[in-house]
């Protein structure tokens, strides 16, 4: 294995190397309003309950319609949607209605009042779990407590940011799976 030469890089621009997963769209619901927000700071932190973390920041306008109402939809966007995700993430909800504005579709929901992006691949319903580190962090825990998502195919391309208007995709799968330990599956 080749060992490449390395030399000093900002650490201000380190999330190129270390984004957890592809750019999502959060929908919400408070007080009758819908809202959307790109958002590219989530993790999952464990499959059963199946709770997920998500950094949002106390200036957008999201914040207090997902804190406030306890629940949001994360929304997975493919590849061919770029310029909605890029479009919503450089508005603001409180002046615009993003659905409308970028031509989606707001669909009912099963376990919570916050609408689905019809257009998105998947749709992840979930609930604030832990509201602990939302006041020092703006970090919300949700449990995703109901999921959709498109059949085929199997791994869509996601959109991936790794800052400066840079995005990725994921192009290329690899099944390495006779390689891993039976409890890693």
């Amino acid at each position: 294995m080749k060992k490449p030469t390395k030399k000093p890089f900002p650490v201000e621009q380190i999330r190129r190397y270390l984004e957890p997963g592809p750019i999502v769209l959060v929908s919400s619901r408070w007080k009758g309003r819908n809202n959307i927000m790109t958002m590219g700071w989530h993790t999952v932190m464990e499959f059963s309950p199946s709770l997920v973390g998500c950094i949002i920041a106390a200036g957008n306008h999201s914040f207090e319609m997902i804190r406030r109402s306890g629940e949001c939809v994360i929304n997975i966007p493919t590849m061919d949607m770029i310029d909605q995700v890029v479009g919503i993430g450089s508005c603001t909800g409180a002046e615009a209605d993003k659905f409308e504005r970028f031509g989606l579709t707001a669909a009912e929901a099963q376990q919570v009042k916050a609408p689905l992006i019809a257009e998105c691949h998947a749709n992840l319903e979930c609930r604030l779990y832990d509201r602990k580190m939302v006041a020092a962090y703006n970090f919300f825990i949700f449990e995703v407590i109901a999921a959709q998502a498109a059949p085929t195919p199997k791994y869509p391309k996601t959109v991936h940011y790794t800052g400066d208007g840079i995005f990725r995709t994921t192009e290329r799968t690899l099944n390495r799976r006779a390689r891993f330990a039976p409890h890693m599956l």
